[in-house]
């Protein structure tokens, strides 16, 4: 299901997690926590992680080219471009494996 990068972005309390609203092709619109925003090949990307359904059961991850408007409203674009998209794939997953390494790291430095 392809989803449509029109977003509406809710208000943060502090503390909690900022979440977005995509809606899909079908018009229906799915709620999805932001994980991070990151930068691959000079570019910033947005990952997105939904809140419900069989997508969010199986841990399927959106990615978006991500920018802001002049007046700080977030913009999300479709990735096209398969080659762009491997390299943004292999990013994110890259700071996912650094990030698991520094938790095991800090919890070993806990310990001891």
């Amino acid at each position: 299901m392809a989803q449509d990068p029109n977003l509406e972005h809710d208000e943060m309390e502090p503390q909690e997690e900022m979440t977005v609203t995509l809606t899909l092709d079908d018009g229906s619109e799915l709620e999805c926590v932001v994980l991070t925003i990151f930068t691959a090949n000079e570019r910033d990307y947005i990952a997105l992680l939904p809140m419900e359904g069989a997508e969010a059961e199986e841990g399927e991850v959106y990615l978006y080219r991500y920018s802001e408007s002049e007046d700080g409203q977030p913009n999300l674009e479709n990735i096209e471009d398969d080659e762009e998209y491997e390299i943004v794939a292999d990013a994110f997953d890259q700071m996912l494996d650094e990030a698991e390494y520094d938790e095991l790291v800090g919890e070993d430095e806990e310990e001891e």
